[in-house]
């Protein structure tokens, strides 16, 4: 497998400064080099699989959190007041697309929706800045298979009122969760397809 190239390793920050399209190329060859693995998997859908992403391993990377949060931009329509997403997956993103967002002096509150209400203080669901009624939200997510995760983030989002104007994966393993969305009526993205991580894992693998 081949390094990262030493450019971002001398001068992880200049990683802001890229073009879309070096951007998106630089973040497609991290998640091959650390996230995408061969083998037998039992996802958390329930399902088994011959492959495995683990979007953490991109999400949590210093330079790899500065990238996803500037890919992450473009897809955040204008009118969003927050990004959110069902933790553990979604905490990085949202943080990284909030913090990237106030760089570029844009206003992007970060919202982590826990899987059960914690069970002392205000008992809540959402952790972050209240906002008012109506207010649109943008759902994130590393690896949709299914697309269980996010409409649960979805779910309960709308149970205190607000409004989910779109949900945006890094990766989309094309396994039904665009379906499930398109039947809940919330427009979907994402940055890539699984197509895209496997056939760029193989020509590495042959450049290696």
């Amino acid at each position: 497998m081949t390094k990262t190239p030493p450019f971002f390793l001398e001068s992880p920050a200049a990683i802001a400064t890229l073009d879309p399209d070096r951007l998106r190329q630089y973040l497609l060859d991290l998640f091959c080099q650390v996230a995408y693995q061969e083998g037998e998997f039992l996802l958390s859908s329930g399902q088994t699989s011959s492959y495995y992403i683990n979007g953490k391993q991109v999400t949590l990377h210093p330079w790899g959190g500065l990238a996803v949060g500037q890919i992450l931009q473009p897809f955040i329509p204008p009118e969003t007041a927050a990004v959110a997403g069902l933790t553990l997956g979604a905490d990085p993103l949202v943080t990284a697309a909030s913090v990237v967002a106030a760089m570029d002096g844009r206003s992007l509150a970060a919202l982590i929706i826990r899987k059960e209400a914690k069970g002392h203080g205000t008992r809540a669901y959402i952790e972050g800045p209240e906002l008012p009624a109506g207010s649109q939200v943008t759902v994130l997510e590393d690896v949709v298979t299914t697309g269980g995760s996010a409409l649960k983030a979805v779910e309960r989002l709308q149970q205190v009122g607000y409004r989910v104007n779109r949900i945006v994966a890094l990766v989309d393993r094309q396994q039904g969760g665009a379906t499930l969305y398109q039947q809940a009526g919330i427009p979907f993205a994402s940055v890539f397809v699984i197509a895209d991580i496997q056939q760029r894992w193989q020509a590495l693998q042959t450049q290696a």
